[in-house]
């Protein structure tokens, strides 16, 4: 039963990994699942405090993960039209044009927001820097919390 939950957790650690840059799948939700199954097994056991900290830290990050593109537009001078805008850009880019879709979808879509509330291209460019920017640090702090599973994940179980 060991070598099973050992095995699942290795999949949960790598698609963790994979979920850093793909914006549906949780990344570091699914790499802290993969650490509560090398907890289950009979090899390890990850102290109690471990595993609050980890919950917490996972959970802060996802939920910073979603507010920073909205945050990077707004810091950028953005509107409402340029944070919807790149909401649905993320969504088409990673549906009709994986994997750059993924980081140009927010920008392309904050520009277009911002252009059907205003014809300013200099303030919908900045608009969208700001939302790619937001976006690029969410990615960044979910590498850096499913890496730091991922050493945990592999120290303990080897």
């Amino acid at each position: 039963m060991d070598i099973l939950l050992i095995i699942l957790g290795i999949i949960l650690i790598l698609i963790g990994l994979a979920g850093c840059i793909v914006p549906i799948v949780p990344g570091p939700p699914i790499s802290y699942g993969g650490i509560i199954l090398l907890h289950l097994t009979e090899k390890v056991h990850f102290d109690q405090k471990f595993l609050i900290t980890w919950a917490i830290i996972v959970t802060a990050v996802t939920v910073i993960d979603f507010m920073t593109p909205i945050w990077g537009t707004k810091k950028f001078g953005g509107t409402r039209r340029g944070t919807w805008g790149a909401t649905i850009g993320l969504l088409l880019g990673l549906f009709f044009f994986p994997p750059i879709g993924i980081i140009l979808g927010p920008f392309v879509g904050a520009v277009v927001g911002e252009l059907t509330h205003s014809e300013d291209m200099k303030k919908a460019v900045r608009s969208g820097l700001g939302s790619l920017l937001g976006f690029l640090i969410g990615t960044g702090l979910k590498f850096v919390v499913s890496g730091f599973l991922l050493y945990h994940f592999f120290k303990a179980a080897f």
